[in-house]
């Protein structure tokens, strides 16, 4: 969790005192790149160990139109960090509920790495936009406990308090599930108030007859 960029913050407050519909145009590539990350940590999800997946978004904005172009990663530091540990122990837990003591469980970016994030999107032109997070079908493949309270790709309570933590104005869910050896995916975007916000996905398409080396 950390405060958004200036310039992002700027965008947004523009945005809002325009009122006009905000909306995510999300790079397809971007988009491959998170979810072989986090087909990778559902991999080593066992009913004690609910690994989270997530990642820092860049890209730039206007308007409240807002264009990911791309995901970096870092360190969590949820169980080692003192801020993130007292955070936990003092606010989070007694809101939330004691799942919540588990030290794999949720995220906290090592502060190090967002300003390592930060420097190297503004050194491409890019602006920390927000994040992306996986939910697992942890109702299916966690602890019996937690078969009712089933995930999806809507935001829980802990993560609205998240999003309007960090104040970044895109915040994207993905929730991922495993059937028959296939991975089956679906995304929402939301902003730091926790409204949902229009989210398309960016493919290169080809065009028959446009390109073709024809006679």
């Amino acid at each position: 969790m950390a405060e958004g960029s200036t310039a992002v913050g700027q965008l947004l407050q523009g945005f809002d005192e325009m009122n006009l519909p905000s909306s995510v145009l999300f790079s397809a590539a971007a988009l491959d790149t998170f979810l072989e990350a986090a087909s990778e940590v559902y991999d080593r999800i066992t009913p004690c160990d609910p690994l989270p997946c997530f990642a820092v978004l860049l890209g730039t904005g206007d308007r409240g139109q807002w264009f990911v172009e791309d995901v970096a990663f870092g360190e969590n530091v949820r169980g080692v960090h003192p801020s993130a540990r007292a955070e936990f122990q003092e606010s989070i837990v007694p809101r939330f509920g004691p799942a919540y003591e588990n030290p794999v469980r949720a995220w906290w970016l090592d502060p190090q790495d967002l300003l390592r994030i930060t420097r190297e999107g503004e050194s491409g032109g890019l602006d920390v936009l927000g994040s992306i997070h996986m939910h697992p079908d942890w109702h299916r493949i966690g602890p019996e406990a937690a078969r009712v309270h089933p995930l999806d790709e809507q935001p829980t309570e802990m993560d609205a308090y998240v999003f309007r933590n960090t104040a970044w104005p895109v915040n994207v869910v993905c929730y991922l599930q495993r059937d028959d050896g296939i991975y089956c995916y679906a995304l929402s975007a939301w902003d730091a108030d926790c409204r949902a916000v229009a989210l398309r996905l960016r493919r290169p398409a080809r065009v028959p007859g446009i390109g073709d080396d024809r006679a």
